[in-house]
């Protein structure tokens, strides 16, 4: 069984979805850049090894960097999966874990790299919103995709009723995402998404819809 580490900061919603479906993997420990992340109780609800790793207790990035990966390293995962770990990591901790390091973003990617995806989507005025679970390369956000999920965007929209249609959608397709790698049945190969079965839906979101 594949054993996986996750990275947390906040409140772990992504991370305690993964947990709520069950897995086919071991989760060995779950890592947080902040003492007070509401996610570690929930992790430690399940009974898994919490860690804290706090950004703020090392002057460069590159040597927290340094700590979290010993961290990680002392477990041996075969993939660290990054949820909402809100901390850009150095390329030398990327490449570390080149191929094993995952991350879901609340964007279409490529479209809307970092920060305030949804105000700058209402902004937009774009039609169609979601989310995307990539590898993770040094180029932020614009690592390969493995997995997206859209929604339509409404007109009564504002940031935090877009933000949570967006959500549901990344609880879906994260756990998802996971599954298909612990099952090998999807790997990274020369910088390529490949699948042992190709997997395509035969409909598309339309927004707003026809008549």
């Amino acid at each position: 069984m594949k054993k996986i580490v996750i990275l947390i900061s906040g409140r772990g919603s992504n991370m305690q979805a993964m947990l709520q479906v069950g897995l086919p993997c071991e989760v060995v420990a779950v890592i947080s850049s902040r003492a007070h992340a509401e996610g570690l109780e929930v992790a430690r609800e399940y009974g898994l090894p919490t860690h804290v790793i706090a950004h703020r207790d090392y002057p460069e990035r590159a040597l927290f960097d340094a700590a979290l990966r010993t961290q990680i390293d002392a477990y041996q995962p075969d993939f660290v999966i990054l949820a909402g770990f809100m901390r850009i990591l150095t390329a030398e901790f990327v490449a570390a874990f080149s191929g094993r390091l995952i991350n879901i973003h609340p964007s279409l990617l490529p479209a809307y790299p970092g920060l305030s995806t949804h105000a700058r989507a209402l902004q937009d005025r774009v039609k169609i919103h979601g989310c995307t679970v990539h590898f993770v390369t040094p180029d932020l956000d614009h690592g390969p995709i493995i997995i997206q999920a859209a929604v339509p965007v409404m007109p009564d929209d504002d940031e935090a009723r877009l933000a949570k249609r967006v959500l549901q959608e990344e609880h879906r397709i994260y756990p998802q995402a996971i599954r298909w790698l612990c099952e090998g049945e999807v790997a990274l190969c020369d910088g390529q998404v490949q699948f042992s079965h190709q997997k395509q839906v035969s409909f598309a979101l339309i927004s707003p819809g026809l008549e």
